[in-house]
C-alpha cells in the first residue's frame, strides 16, 4: 500500500511539475495559478517562481519515493522525518488553494492538493 501511494504522489506530483513548467515556458494558464492574479502568460519573474515550484515539487515527490523505499532509500535512512515535509506542504496547499479568489484554481488544485496530502500521509504513517 506504501509504494502505491508514493507512486500516485509521484504521478500527481508529476502533473503538477509538467504545469509548473508549462508556466514558465509560457503557457496562458496564469488563471489556474498565484491566485488568478496574473491570467494569461506569468510575467518573468513569476515564470522564475514557477521553474522554483516545479523543482521543489519534483524534490517532495523523491523524497515520498523514498520513504516508501522505491528510490533512494538512503534519503529516508539518514533524515526519516523528511518525509513530514511533502505533508505539511500539501496540506499547506490545500488550505491555500481552497481560500483561492480563482474559481478555476479551487476547483483543479484543491483535489489535487487532496490527493498529495493523503497520499504522502499514508506513505509517512507507515
Amino acid at each position: 500500500m506504501t509504494s502505491i501511494a508514493a507512486v500516485v504522489f509521484a504521478v500527481v506530483a508529476g502533473g503538477v511539475v509538467t504545469f509548473q513548467f508549462a508556466l514558465a515556458l509560457g503557457a496562458p494558464w496564469g488563471a489556474y495559478a498565484m491566485g488568478g492574479s496574473f491570467p494569461g502568460r506569468f510575467p518573468p519573474p513569476l515564470r522564475v517562481a514557477a521553474v522554483v515550484q516545479g523543482v521543489v515539487i519534483g524534490l517532495l515527490a523523491v523524497v515520498v519515493l523514498s520513504d516508501a523505499g522505491v528510490v533512494v532509500p538512503e534519503i529516508a535512512a539518514a533524515f526519516p522525518w523528511l518525509v513530514w515535509v511533502p505533508v505539511a506542504v500539501s496540506g499547506l496547499a490545500v488550505a491555500l488553494n481552497a481560500i483561492s479568489r480563482s474559481a478555476g484554481e479551487r476547483r483543479i488544485w484543491v483535489p489535487v492538493a487532496v490527493v498529495l496530502l493523503v497520499s504522502s500521509l499514508v506513505v509517512a504513517l507507515d
